[in-house]
């Protein structure tokens, strides 16, 4: 086995990682909205039902794999099962694309951080985001202009994500979770304990939190509980093995698990506290209902916020640009893990030095992400980043638990992360990695797909559709067969084999 092979300075490096990667964009924009459409306080129900029995099994699922295979994604699941690998190959270059579209987002928070201070947004933030800023053009095919802000912002994302993975794993990665993450919950919580004291907060935490119990028998929001859970926690994207493959010998697999899941709940409680404390206010000042000026996503942090920090004075200007700066530190902690996703399967395979391979994955990622520089940029981010996560994670995450549970076995990894654990796991979690899991992720799947033949996504014609989402998805298919069938470099996989059997020996 490779001795050389990157290490995390200590556990909670590798803990506080983890969480930087789970913790992104959705936990802010996401999360709070999706517990609001989905029964308040009822929503909870199926939300941890899903963490126990998707998130945590999962999450100790792809830690397991890759602290005991000692590999990234693709390596460790050539080394578990050789016909597999390309099923390692697949999220690894789903991640690649994600970076394309993340590093749009981040030059955006990267902007709206500078208009912060002036309000430069305007009267209309609505015109300003989508005429004046991004210069949306009509259609997917209609490019229109390059624009300048974004790309800049786009190459110094890239910028950053390049230094950080280029000094490592100990020197850069662990060292960049450990100054952003803390910072990331500070501000927060400065955001929340400013939002409830703002007239009408309590409005906006009443429809928040006012549990709805109706809503628990609907299948719909059980499948969003689930699809939170599985997304929120960078599963099926190459990160959490390849994290978890730089831990030392002797580490406690379960409980970071654990810990790792319910920091990022944590942050998702705390996000949702925030954002409808300051929503309540936005409806009070407008006289208004709360359902009137409640949004999800892109339209929630680029245009909702501004509007309301546009009448909240200097604690406005205050409150903008902590929170644009919190939207920066939670995408620039995912966007670097999904960097490393790449770079750590590449070296794997060919043997090449870090520093090129990363210095590689940016500059084709600049490449690829200056399309999102363009006036059709909104159009592409939403159809690929829908089909990436209805489809391509989707089926990752279904085959992963397939295949592991019941090809490599689950009482496998179970028998590893009991070894090196304090808190042992018991049969329960085969049963969820191989009925409860697989079960869940195919009904969404299944849901997702009856969805899109009786409504095209987001009206999109089927040539768009195609073009940006299928194409994607297929991309990463073709591209894991073709990667898998390449050689290993330096024979990874018998010298794993080797060490393995003199171990049992």
């Amino acid at each position: 086995m490779d001795n050389k092979r990157d290490q995390w300075g200590t556990k909670l490096g590798f803990i506080v990682a983890a969480i930087g990667s789970a913790v992104g964009l959705g936990n802010i924009w996401r999360f709070p909205y999706l517990v609001y459409e989905n029964g308040g306080g009822a929503f909870l129900v199926p939300y941890f039902f899903a963490i126990f029995t998707a998130g945590i099994p999962l999450l100790i699922l792809e830690y397991g794999m890759g602290h005991k295979f000692k590999g990234s994604t693709p390596l460790a699941m050539a080394r578990a099962n050789k016909k597999w690998e390309w099923l390692g190959w697949w999220p690894s270059i789903t991640a690649f694309f994600i970076l394309g579209y993340y590093s749009m987002i981040l030059s955006w928070a990267m902007k709206y951080f500078t208009l912060s201070f002036s309000k430069g947004w305007g009267s209309d933030p609505n015109s300003y985001f989508y005429n004046d800023f991004l210069k949306l053009t009509d259609s997917p095919f209609q490019f229109g202009t390059v624009v300048w802000s974004i790309l800049i912002g786009i190459l110094l994302v890239w910028g950053i994500s390049w230094f950080i993975c280029y000094k490592g794993v100990k020197g850069g990665i662990e060292k960049l979770n450990k100054v952003l993450l803390p910072a990331l919950v500070i501000i927060m919580i400065v955001i929340v304990l400013k939002g409830i004291t703002l007239e009408g907060a309590t409005l906006g935490l009443n429809k928040l939190f006012t549990p709805d119990w109706s809503k628990v028998m609907e299948p719909k929001v059980w499948i969003a509980a689930y699809g939170q859970v599985f997304y929120s926690l960078s599963l099926a994207m190459g990160i959490m093995m390849t994290y978890s493959s730089y831990l030392p010998k002797k580490t406690d697999i379960n409980n970071s698990a654990f810990m790792t899941a319910f920091a990022n709940c944590g942050f998702e409680f705390l996000c949702s506290i925030g954002v409808f404390a300051i929503l309540g206010f936005m409806a009070t000042s407008q006289g208004v209902g709360i359902e009137e000026v409640v949004s999800s996503g892109i339209g929630l942090a680029f245009i909702v916020f501004p509007k309301v920090f546009s009448v909240m004075g200097s604690w406005g200007t205050i409150l903008g640009c902590l929170f644009f700066a919190c939207l920066f530190f939670a995408g620039l902690t995912s966007c670097v893990s999904l960097v490393e996703a790449v770079s750590s399967a590449i070296i794997d395979k060919t043997g090449w030095e870090r520093k090129k391979v990363v210095s590689g994955i940016a500059l084709l990622g600049v490449v690829m992400s200056s399309i999102f520089a363009s006036g059709a940029g909104l159009y592409i981010l939403d159809i690929m980043d829908n089909f990436i996560n209805c489809y391509g994670i989707v089926v990752v995450g279904l085959l992963e638990a397939i295949v592991i549970g019941w090809i490599i076995k689950a009482e496998t990894i179970r028998n590893h992360t009991n070894k090196m654990s304090y808190f042992r796991i018991g049969k329960w979690w085969n049963f969820t990695v191989k009925f409860i899991t697989p079960i869940m992720l195919a009904i969404m799947l299944i849901s997702n797909f009856v969805t899109e033949i009786k409504t095209p996504y987001g009206g999109y014609n089927l040539t768009e559709l195609l073009a940006y989402g299928w194409s994607v998805v297929g991309l990463g298919i073709i591209g894991a067969i073709l990667f898998s069938r390449r050689p290993w470099k330096n024979k990874e996989i018998e010298k794993f084999e080797e060490v393995s059997k003199e171990e049992v020996v």
